[in-house]
């Protein structure tokens, strides 16, 4: 899974009941035609339509933090339950009746976790990037996997965690392939403003 990326959006995350039925952790862990904050030199946003083909056959987990030691759900299991609406990729997890799982209800519950990630590859998938403008804009318009959702407590964009791709390599493999060096930072620019800044 060294191609794997990971994602965070602003959705709501939060604990739903049904009459005296047991909790479930609800959201989006994607929300369609909303441009991401600045990544790397470029801003991203995702498709409807985007995971149609992942969701065909997938067997994806439902994670807290991405921790594959803290499962909530699983799609095989019955624990959770993924699909496209008009909005993005919703989500329902079924959580274990654990402490740790508990505590975390709580803690949502609370507003103390209130965002969603996910974790995917482009490999076989689909994205456009428009280079025309600053920054750059990457339109994913299908992944190629998605491995899983998870509520999060500290949302990083991009994310550094081993393993995972950062943005700056999603951006120079861009540029790579597009030869398009000038889309590229100037850190020489950069690193003068920054000194004439300390300077003054």
């Amino acid at each position: 899974m060294k191609n794997r990326e990971v994602r965070f959006f602003k959705a709501e995350v939060r604990v739903q009941a049904d009459g005296d039925g047991p909790k479930k952790i609800v959201g989006y862990a994607a929300r369609f035609n909303e441009l991401s904050d600045v990544l790397w030199d470029f801003r991203e946003q995702i498709m409807p339509g985007a995971f149609a083909d992942a969701l065909k056959g997938s067997d994806v987990r439902g994670l807290f933090n991405h921790d594959p030691n803290h499962v909530l759900g699983r799609e095989s299991a019955g624990t959770l339950e993924l699909r496209e609406d008009e909005k993005g990729l919703w989500y329902e997890i079924a959580p274990p009746d654990t402490q740790w799982a508990r505590d975390l209800l709580v803690s949502i519950e609370r507003g103390d976790i209130k965002e969603s990630s996910f974790a995917f590859t482009m490999t076989g998938g689909v994205d456009e990037w428009d280079d025309s403008v600053k920054p750059s804009i990457r339109t994913i318009k299908r992944i190629g996997a998605l491995y899983d959702v998870s509520p999060v407590t500290f949302p990083a964009y991009p994310t550094a965690s081993s393993g995972v791709r950062s943005a700056e390599e999603v951006f120079k493999e861009h540029q790579a392939e597009t030869a398009s060096p000038a889309t590229e930072p100037d850190f020489f620019i950069l690193r003068a403003r920054l000194a004439l800044q300390e300077n003054e």
